[in-house]
């Protein structure tokens, strides 16, 4: 056999393997939502039928790992989380495998009980209990329920509000391949509500087939809550550049899985003169480099100059021709809505302006374990970056 041939032989099994691995895992993540799911309309049912305590469940608990030694994942928190998980999504009809007929078929046709024999999604839109009536809940969404994890779902009941933000965190989830660690930080920063509201000026710069992802891309509130400092009101610039830096794997678990890390204090030449940008990152679905710029204070109208200057300079020296223009975000401890909205209406570069916020609250009981705030903020502040060719 030829060395080519061969290669693509053994591509071709590598994907096969990697393929079925993958399957294998959503059938089992499937089948488990199933069996939480049943187990958990047992419980609600038997408990308010017979109207058992909640007691009643640690009893259950302790009963099943007894009769079943060495079963995993049936804790009474866990049984809980299962009671609640069907009393949720009880209006919905969960069966537990999807079938051509729940594609094809009018929603009357598809309205039945629930069996064993099929696993959907599919609103009682008749009950007014039910959730809100969403085009989203398809044989797509499905998929998507379907495949992020049982502890996915819990996190989500517990934090989440309303139907659309539940809704939209299961999507995310699912698209984004988010680990619970990162469902965690979205649910605590509020991700639902900060999604798309940044303050911009994309639609005039960017072109159009990417200028709603591009807002999307970006909050308008950044928690940064792994910077250790001694007071958030005297906090330099280059202390949150560095601890950015730091922890790059939790900022970049901030903005989003798209973005990659290409250094901070970003040189770029211009003409003989050397310019440095405090973070640069490239985002890979709007093929676009994304400069951010740190601000320790309130926003400033000639921040924008600056950026449109590092943007032009990027767009000329670093990007690549099959590159979309490159986007600017100014980071600032604040802003005046106002200010940024005449300050970025007529300029012409991509630009954002977002803010950051610190918590830096730590439980007494750590207090005693840890050194004093000053000593948190002794960061040396070293340039490190991926070197880029220009294009020269």
């Amino acid at each position: 056999m030829k060395k080519n041939n061969y290669i693509k032989l053994i591509k071709t099994l590598k994907e096969e393997i990697l393929s079925s691995r993958y399957n294998a895992a959503k059938l089992v993540n499937r089948e488990l939502l199933f069996l939480y799911f049943k187990v958990g309309k047992i419980i609600s049912e038997t408990t308010e039928q017979k109207g058992y305590g909640a007691k009643v469940i640690d009893s259950i608990s302790k009963d099943l790992q007894a009769n079943l030694p060495g079963l995993r994942g049936f804790s009474s928190t866990n049984l809980k989380y299962m009671k609640l998980f069907y009393e949720k999504y009880s209006n919905f009809q969960i069966r537990q495998s999807l079938t051509d007929e729940f594609k094809n078929s009018s929603k009357k046709a598809i309205r039945q009980s629930l069996t064993d024999e099929s696993f959907s999604l599919i609103i009682r839109d008749t009950e007014a209990s039910s959730p809100k009536k969403t085009s989203a809940l398809t044989a797509t969404f499905f998929e998507k329920f379907t495949s992020i994890s049982f502890t996915h779902h819990c996190k989500i009941i517990s934090a989440a509000k309303s139907w659309d933000e539940q809704l939209f965190y299961i999507i995310q989830s699912a698209i984004n391949n988010w680990s619970v660690r990162a469902l965690e930080y979205h649910l605590e920063t509020n991700y639902y509500k900060k999604k798309g509201k940044l303050q911009n000026n994309f639609k005039n710069h960017l072109p159009k087939q990417i200028q709603e992802k591009a807002i999307q891309a970006f909050k308008d509130e950044y928690l940064l809550d792994f910077i250790n400092i001694q007071d958030p009101n005297e906090i330099d610039e280059r202390v949150v550049e560095q601890s950015i830096v730091n922890n790059i794997k939790q900022f970049l678990l901030s903005l989003g899985r798209e973005f990659a890390f290409m250094g901070n204090q970003f040189k770029i030449t211009v003409d003989g003169e050397e310019f440095f940008i405090d973070l640069l990152f490239y985002h890979r679905t709007l093929k676009a480099l994304v400069a951010f710029e740190l601000k320790s204070g309130k926003f400033k109208p000639e921040y924008e100059g600056k950026m449109s200057f590092y943007l032009q300079a990027l767009n000329k020296e670093i990007k690549l021709d099959d590159e979309n223009p490159s986007i600017g975000i100014i980071l600032c401890k604040e802003k005046n809505k106002t200010i940024v909205e005449y300050s970025i209406s007529n300029s012409k570069s991509p630009i954002g302006i977002s803010t950051y916020k610190i918590t830096n609250k730590l439980p007494a009981k750590f207090k005693k374990h840890l050194p004093e705030a000053q000593q948190l903020v002794s960061i040396v502040n070293e340039p490190q970056q991926i070197y880029v060719t220009t294009k020269n």
